[in-house]
């Protein structure tokens, strides 16, 4: 029989995997894009027009592609000032809140930029040499902003089953070899 938090490790897992395929082959596109504009523009004389156009949308999706993975996984940039004196027993607490925070956070951002979004696309707001319509970016953006918020939602949960005895292993808290199903 599976646990609530063996379905949320599947699902997170299927939606990992999904995202960071997505953004390495964003990477990969880059990549390319790059060594052919590179070479194009030292051994022929010819770059390619609109490669830092494209690199630009590129890199924006591949940062925005991975945040649910960094969320999903906690994987922030944290300061552990009060690790030391903060007690074990109330870990779960703190992380209750902690994802709290950046679940409203995100959640925020996700819906001002979803209006930017709709601007760009009322407004026609277009890249400046090849017209490729921004809305489209800024969309995916607020798209994986608000799938961060509902991951740190989602851990949110687990801590608090967890913390409350719920769920008596295989949460956030329990240790396990899995990538990203522990927290340092």
């Amino acid at each position: 029989m599976q646990t609530l938090t063996t379905r949320a490790t599947r699902v997170g897992r299927v939606l990992q995997l999904t995202l960071e395929g997505v953004a390495g082959a964003t990477l990969f596109g880059m990549m390319l894009l790059t060594t052919a504009d590179v070479s194009g523009r030292y051994f022929f004389n010819s770059p390619i027009l609109g490669a830092v156009e494209l690199t630009q949308l590129m890199l924006a999706a591949l940062v925005f592609l991975s945040l649910p993975v960094v969320c999903w996984r906690q994987e922030h940039v944290s300061v552990d000032l009060l690790d030391a004196i903060f007690p074990v027993r109330l870990i779960w607490v703190r992380e209750v809140v902690v994802n709290l925070v950046v679940t409203v956070a995100l959640w925020a951002m996700a819906q001002r930029v979803w209006a930017l979004a709709e601007r760009a696309f009322d407004w026609g707001d277009v890249t400046e040499f090849l017209r490729i319509p921004r809305g489209y970016l800024i969309g995916l953006i607020a798209t994986m902003l608000a799938l961060s918020a509902l991951l740190t939602l989602a851990r949110a949960v687990l801590y608090l089953l967890e913390g409350l005895k719920v769920v008596k292993q295989g949460g956030p808290l329990s240790p396990s070899t899995e990538r990203g199903g522990t927290h340092d």
